[in-house]
Order: structure tokens, then C-alpha cells, then sequence
């Protein structure tokens, strides 16, 4: 009887770890760090982005000192706070927001010291590190938007019965989303007719 107590404890733990969906949480988990890497991506290609456009509007506007240092300033901060996969807590995401929230202003009034320049507005590498910038600033939307989808799907999976007693046991935490910044101030509107 003891031994059938034994067996029958051990087929019944046996069934109910197998279907725990361990593998499927780590699956998820993984996809979440993989989705914050390409979000990442795209901030350091913005970042590698902007000395170019700098120094391009330097060379037209170089009275505009307090503006292309606050930008550089601005990209410094943003490329300082790093954040790791495994840390995606609300408090860290909402670190790393301010800082490329920051960069994205600084940038904005950048926009408009350009709008005072018509030569530059009509310079080729200005006009193509312009296009390129835009096309980041896409892509950044693009990534976040897919991020809070991944994280999302994982935050659901491990918060669902009985997954949610197992990814408690093996570890698993429910994901930051990126969120809109309330109170942010909007950026300022530039018009290049």
C-alpha cells in the first residue's frame, strides 16, 4: 500500500509538472529578451544617427551652440542608461523612456533652430540624414509597439491557472510595457514649406 501511495504520488506530480508549460514560458520569455534587443537596435541606430546630423547643421548654423550641445547632451544620457532583458521592471523602462524622451526633444528643437536655415533645408546630406532619422523614429514605434505585443503574450501565458502557480515556483515575472509618457510635453511642430 505504501508503495502504491509512492507511485501513484510520483505519476500524479509527473503528469502535472509535464503539463506546466515550463517550456512554453521559457519559449515566451525569450521572444519578450529578443523583442527588447531590436528595440534597443533601434535606439543605438538613432543614436549613431545623430553626431552625422550634427555636425551637418553645424556647419550652417554654428551660432546655434546651445542647441547642438543639449542634443549631444541629450544622446549621451540616452545612450548611458542600458537596460538588461531580465530587469524589465516598470521603474527601469520608465528610466530608460526619460532618457530617450529626452534625446527625442532635444532633437525636436533641433528640428526648428534647422527651420531658420533655408540653405541647409536644401543641402542633400541634410536632407538624407533627415530621411534616415525619420525612418528610425518609425522603426523605434514599429518595435515598441511590437515589444508590448510580445510582452504582452508572455505576461498572459504565465497569468493564466495553472501556469500562474508554476512560473511562481520557476521564477517567471510578469514584463514591463512601454506606456505613453504622461504629463510629456508635445513636440514642438516643424514646417519645412
Amino acid at each position: 500500500m505504501k508503495k502504491f501511495k509512492i507511485v501513484f504520488m510520483a505519476l500524479i506530480g509527473a503528469v502535472m509538472l509535464s503539463s506546466c508549460g515550463y517550456n512554453d514560458m521559457v519559449d515566451l520569455e525569450e521572444q519578450v529578451s529578443s523583442q527588447w534587443a531590436q528595440v534597443e537596435n533601434v535606439y543605438q541606430r538613432r543614436a549613431d544617427l545623430i553626431p552625422n546630423l550634427v555636425n551637418t547643421v553645424k556647419g550652417y548654423a554654428s551660432h546655434e551652440k546651445e542647441t547642438l550641445e543639449g542634443v549631444i547632451e541629450a544622446r549621451s544620457k540616452a545612450t548611458a542608461v542600458n537596460l538588461n532583458a531580465d530587469n524589465l521592471n516598470p521603474q527601469s523602462l520608465q528610466q530608460f523612456q526619460q532618457a530617450q524622451d529626452g534625446l527625442s526633444s532635444a532633437l525636436s528643437r533641433l528640428m526648428v533652430v534647422v527651420e531658420r536655415y533655408p540653405e541647409l533645408k536644401a543641402n542633400q546630406n541634410f536632407l538624407d540624414l533627415q530621411a534616415q532619422l525619420e525612418g528610425t523614429e518609425n522603426r523605434i514605434a514599429v518595435e515598441r509597439r511590437k515589444f508590448n505585443e510580445t510582452t504582452q503574450k508572455y505576461n498572459a501565458f504565465i497569468r493564466k491557472f495553472p501556469r500562474v502557480i508554476y512560473a511562481g515556483w520557476f521564477g517567471f515575472e510578469k514584463k514591463a510595457y512601454f506606456a505613453a509618457e504622461q504629463g510629456a510635453e508635445k513636440a514642438p511642430e516643424v514646417n519645412f514649406e
